[in-house]
């Protein structure tokens, strides 16, 4: 069953739990590309790493493209990608390029970003989303699966990394770390969600306990160690800091994730203010965008529009 909050089409299903969309253009960027540059995919869908060719269209409210817009910072891909930001509130086309002057995205060309969508597949009738994408030379969207585009990022593009970038996702660690990937998206980073956007007390529920019992193992897990998986920041720590640098402005109030804050507990919170001091972390947080996302395109949780003052980012400083 599909439900419409303002501009956001939810898929719940009979029990009233909610149901992420999923990905519809799953092409990759990859060094084993048989295209050669200027080329579209190869038989395998997959299109020829080249630096200055696609660009990344972005929410700075969302976290799943907040993911990528810290993957590119830390790897220096920064010239070899180029960034475009989407306005924070949509209308019923979507993502649109309101930010930029003639509100038009001054690369593509385009006012909304389902125009690379349509061009792309013109019997699309799914949700538009971002992170995406989008190759310059034809204007057809490459990919908007978020969670390869970051991993591609870091293995496939390692030939243009700045020098000294960090190792995300090195091969012997990545047995454990997708293992804690998964559990983190299914309670944590979809779970913020999944009580959202529940319409029935007992989906919420489910999705509230489910949350704060994998946030509670997160926190311990913490306790001895600096970042999850170690001493090194890695993929599985962007994945989840995206998720708790919104979890006070905008989760734990609007989407009624109320057992604690952020802030209220000890480890997790030393974690997430020590990535926020980091280059490519605080400095990619808009708050602004983000509560104003929120709380005015969700008008079926928020009917008012009102947007919260707080809280106070400076905390995150302090």
């Amino acid at each position: 069953m599909a439900t419409t909050t303002g501009q956001f089409t939810t898929e719940t299903g009979s029990r009233g739990e909610f149901r992420r969309q999923s990905n519809r253009f799953t092409d990759r960027i990859t060094a084993d590309s048989d295209s050669a540059p200027g080329e579209g995919p190869d038989a395998h869908g997959r299109w020829p790493v080249e630096p200055g060719r696609y660009r990344l269209v972005v929410s700075l409210a969302c976290p799943w493209a907040h993911r990528s817009i810290i993957v590119r910072e830390l790897l220096g891909l920064t010239d070899a990608i180029s960034l475009a930001v989407v306005d924070p509130l949509r209308d019923e086309r979507g993502w649109r390029f309101w930010l930029d002057d003639g509100r038009r995205d001054p690369v593509l060309g385009i006012e909304y970003l389902s125009e690379a969508y349509l061009a792309t597949d013109p019997d699309y009738t799914g949700r538009v989303t971002v992170p995406c994408i989008v190759d310059t030379a034809t204007g057809l969207v490459v990919t908007n699966d978020y969670p390869q585009i970051t991993l591609d990022l870091s293995t496939e593009w390692s030939a243009h990394h700045r020098d000294g970038a960090p190792e995300l996702y090195p091969v012997d660690e990545r047995t454990e770390m997708d293992e804690l990937i998964q559990q983190i998206f299914a309670d944590v980073n979809n779970g913020v969600y999944r009580c959202g956007f529940a319409t029935t007390q007992d989906a919420y529920e489910a999705a509230y306990d489910r949350l704060f019992a994998r946030l509670a193992e997160l926190e311990s897990r913490l306790v001895d160690r600096r970042y999850l998986m170690g001493e090194q920041v890695r993929e599985v720590d962007i994945r989840l800091f995206t998720t708790l640098v919104r979890f006070d402005a905008v989760y734990h109030g609007h989407f009624k994730c109320n057992l604690v804050k952020l802030t209220e507990q000890p480890s997790l919170w030393r974690y997430a203010r020590d990535l926020f001091a980091q280059k490519g972390f605080g400095e990619t947080v808009d708050f602004d965008h983000i509560k104003r996302h929120y709380y005015v395109t969700h008008d079926a949780i928020n009917p008012t529009g009102i947007v919260p003052k707080g809280p106070d980012p400076s905390i995150w400083t302090a």
